[in-house]
This record gives structure tokens, C-alpha cells and sequence, in this order.
């Protein structure tokens, strides 16, 4: 079912493989469409950009433990500090890839960017990490959050059972893959939707926190740079963890095929959204300082919700409400996205065929959305999840920094390639250093389980010698693959 990338469209059932021989022109590339051939439809507009990127990146994270950040900076002013450089480094992080989703019109984000410009072997090794290990924890953790808190308020009083807890999260993550492959419209418009409730929460928290400003409520910004002074080591995490909290910047690239006018569309939904983002993360802050100190900040499970009842009396009940919905909108924007990095790379020949097919009558790559679901249910009720995202963290920022690095090898490699948004060199040299700095910086805090999932990370090069390079492959072995 692996195998080097072949063979034309063919027809099979209520599904078509749309695949070509070697690499794909873009849908933008003027070349007519084989007759009977199925593509996934140019439906992501301008708005549906941005609630992409808007309802991936802003999670349970900046509503239940912004302590992080807060407590490996040690003051109040230098926390604030962080979330604002951390946004603006994501927004270069974010412009690099605007630049690359113009001038590379196919989708796949990551996986797509580092096969244009290192090969095979590293592409092969970032979807295969992303399809067994990272995207299916990362999916259950997220989940879980949205089962935790859509059950809060109705367990105020007491623990919400750990099996109550899994088996909403199980119903929420079938509704979520049920969704995307239905319609790419419906699981569109739901975005948009989850986006604004998303951003309204925001919004119920910077709102009465501006009104204490007002009021003169200013005593926990008094002396903001006071406090434990940072170490060596906690600024620099407190820095992986802000990278973290934006992360999600990159989820338009992954489906540049169904953009609309992507010249145009990518830098400005990504640049809108980043600014959008990086204000209400930092106002979200400044809000909670109003009523909250930095030593509350640190005790507190879920600072909205201790923020929400100091303010908002019974009110405060709507808020796991809305935290349950950005984790179902963040649920929803990572499956859409990162199926298609599964589509493409079955087409390119690095994952089993099936994956490639598109449903002929929805326009859903329906067979790379539900590959999804027994894998992310074997993590739900069975991985250590933490553990498994603790491993693999670092290859996140590896291949991002990757992917950036490429963009600078591409101006050399292929000057002549047409770039419709260009960025100054100084913005990717700029980030590719800090990605790259923050995975030297985990294999020296934390070698142990950052080796583990270098390890892990290691095991798609025999896997793509396998699978892909090996083309005398005994019968039994075949069979064994279905082929």
C-alpha cells in the first residue's frame, strides 16, 4: 500500500484518486483537468482563512494556564513581555510560510515545503512521525480538554469521572471527523462559528478587565519587573511554551489547493489573524493581572474560570462552556488541516494509496480524515498522551525551523521561482534561529525524553527505506500490504 508516486486517475467505487505521475502542478497552473478526474473544490475563502488560523491556534491554553510563562519569567512585566515577542516572532514564523504558500500553490504545509527543498527521505520522516504519533496524541489532548469542560458544569460540586471524561471526548472526536467528512462547507461555516464564540470569550475577559483598568485596579502592576528574577534556563522556556500557545499559524498552508486567489488570500489571512491573536492574548493577560496576582496566577487550575467568579458571580458558568467550544474549534481546524498533509503525501507515493482518494460526490478527501479516528481512540483510552507529546514536542520546532531554513535555500536553489509575497531575509534567518535554538535548548534541559523522541523521529528513515525505496519486496511481504 506504500509506494514510489504513480499511476493516473482512476475511478474506484464512490471514490477517485486524484493523483498524477511524480509531483503535482498546482490547481492554479493552468493545466486542464483530466476528464473524470475529482479535486478537492476551491472553497476556503478570505473569512474561512482566518477562522482557520484564529480557531486552530487559540485553544484551552491562554483560558486554563497561562502560568507557564508567568512562573519561568518570574514577574508580571516580563511575562507580558514574552507573550508579545512570542507573538511577533510567530508572526514571522507565520509571514515565512505566506511567502512559501504563494510562490508553492500545493497543499500539505510542512510536509510539502521540506520535499521541494530537501528530498523525500525528510518529508517521509515528518508525515510519518505526524500521522502515528504527534497528530493523533495531540488531537486526544486537546479532546480531553473539551470533554473536561463541557461536563464542568454539571459536576460543580464534585470530580468529573475520568470515563465520563473519555467517552465525551470520544463522541466529540467522532462528531469532529464525522463533520469534515461530510462537507467541506459545513465543517467551513462550524470554524467561522467556533471562531467567533472563541473570540467573544476573549472578549468576556479582556472587556471587564479594561473596566478595572478604568477603575484604577493597577496594584499587580505596580513594581511589574519585581519579583523571582529568571533563570538562564526559565526564560528560554518560557518562550517554548509562549511558541507553543501560538502554534497553529501554519494550518492555511496545509490547504493552499482550496484557497481562493491564494496570492492574495494567504499573507492576508495570515497577518490578519496573527495581529488578532497576538492582541488578545496579551489584553487576555493584562486583564487577568487586574483581579488576580501573579502568586493566585500560579495556584489557579483554570484562571478564566477563578478570573470569571471574581467578576462575574453565576456568569462564570458560561465560561467552560466557551472553553469547551474553542477546544471543539481547535479540534475541527487541526483535522481539517492536517488531512490534507496526509491526502498529498499519498499522493506524492509516501503513504498508502487510499489516502489520496476523494469522495466523488462531497469533494472530502474522506479516506485521510477518518485515518485519524482509531488511531486517536488507541491514544485516548490507551497512550500516555503527555509522555508521547513531551517526546515529540521538539520535532514540531525541528521541521518548522526546517521549513524555514528551506525558504532560504529555495531564494538560492531557485531564484527565478515567481514569489507574488516575498519577506526580507532577515525574518526567516531570524526564525529559523529560534526554532532551531529552542530544540538544542530541550536536548539540554530535558535529554531524556527529548533522545525518546529523537528516537521515534528515526525510525521514519528504515521505515521510508522500506516501504518506499525497496522495490524487490518478496510476495508474502506484499500481500502483507495489500497489494
Amino acid at each position: 500500500m506504500f509506494r514510489k508516486a504513480a499511476v493516473t486517475t482512476v475511478s474506484n467505487g464512490s471514490y477517485l484518486q486524484g493523483r498524477t505521475n511524480g509531483r503535482l502542478p498546482s490547481m492554479d497552473s493552468g493545466q486542464p483537468a483530466q476528464e473524470g478526474k475529482v479535486v478537492l473544490k476551491k472553497k476556503v475563502t478570505l473569512l474561512r482563512g482566518i477562522s482557520i488560523i484564529i480557531g486552530t491556534i487559540i485553544g484551552a491554553g491562554i483560558f486554563i494556564s497561562p502560568k507557564g510563562i508567568l512562573k519561568n519569567t518570574g514577574s508580571v512585566g516580563m511575562s507580558l513581555t514574552v507573550w508579545t515577542v512570542c507573538g511577533i516572532l510567530s508572526l514571522f514564523g507565520a509571514l515565512c510560510y505566506a511567502e512559501l504558500g504563494t510562490c508553492i500553490k500545493k497543499s500539505g504545509g510542512h510536509y510539502t515545503y521540506i520535499l521541494e527543498a530537501f528530498g523525500p527521505l525528510p518529508a517521509f520522516v515528518r508525515v510519518w512521525v505526524e500521522l502515528l504519533i504527534i497528530r493523533p496524541a495531540a488531537t486526544a489532548v486537546i479532546s480531553l480538554a473539551f470533554g473536561r469542560y463541557i461536563l464542568e458544569p454539571f459536576f460543580m460540586q464534585c470530580e468529573i469521572p475520568e470515563l465520563a471524561i473519555k467517552l465525551i471526548t470520544a463522541v466529540g472526536i467522532t462528531l469532529v471527523m464525522v463533520l469534515n467528512s461530510t462537507s467541506v462547507s459545513w465543517s467551513a461555516r462550524i470554524q467561522i462559528f467556533l471562531t467567533f464564540c472563541k473570540l467573544v470569550a476573549i472578549l468576556i475577559i479582556i472587556v471587564p478587565g479594561v473596566i478595572q483598568l478604568i477603575k484604577g485596579e493597577t496594584q499587580h502592576f505596580k513594581n511589574a519587573f519585581a519579583g523571582n528574577d529568571a533563570s538562564v534556563m526559565g526564560l528560554p522556556l518560557a518562550f517554548y511554551s509562549g511558541m507553543y500557545a501560538y502554534s497553529g499559524w501554519f494550518y492555511l498552508n496545509f490547504v493552499t489547493e482550496e484557497v481562493e486567489n491564494p496570492e492574495k488570500n494567504i499573507p492576508l489571512a495570515i497577518c490578519i489573524s496573527m495581529i488578532i491573536v497576538t492582541v488578545g492574548y496579551v489584553l487576555t493577560n493584562v486583564a487577568y493581572f487586574t483581579t488576580i496576582s501573579a502568586g493566585e496566577l500560579l495556584l489557579s487550575k483554570a484562571v478564566a474560570v477563578t478570573f470569571a467568579e471574581r467578576l462575574m458571580g453565576s456568569f462564570s458558568l458560561a465560561v467552560p462552556v466557551f472553553v469547551a467550544l474553542s477546544c471543539f474549534g481547535s479540534m475541527n481546524g487541526g483535522i481539517f488541516a492536517v488531512s490534507r498533509m496526509f491526502f498529498v503525501a499519498s499522493r506524492e507515493g509516501h503513504l498508502p494509496e487510499i489516502l489520496s482518494m476523494i469522495h466523488v460526490r462531497k469533494h472530502t478527501p474522506l479516506p485521510a480524515v477518518i485515518v485519524l479516528h482509531p488511531l486517536t481512540m488507541i491514544m485516548l483510552f490507551n497512550g500516555d498522551l503527555y509522555s508521547l507529546l513531551n517526546f515529540l514536542s521538539f520535532a514540531r520546532w525541528l521541521f518548522i525551523g526546517l521549513v524555514v531554513a528551506g525558504l532560504i535555500y529555495l531564494r538560492y536553489k531557485r531564484p527565478d521561482m515567481p514569489r507574488p509575497f516575498k519577506v526580507p531575509l532577515f525574518i526567516p534567518a531570524l526564525f529559523s534561529f529560534t526554532c532551531l535554538f529552542m530544540v538544542a535548548l530541550s536536548l539540554y534541559s530535558d535529554p531524556v525524553n527529548t533522545g525518546i523522541g529523537f528516537a521515534i523521529t528515526l525510525t521514519g528513515v528504515p521505515a521510508y527505506y522500506l516501504f518506499i525505496v525497496w522495490d524487490k519486496k518478496p510476495k508474502w511481504f506484499r500481500k502483507l500490504l495489500g497489494k
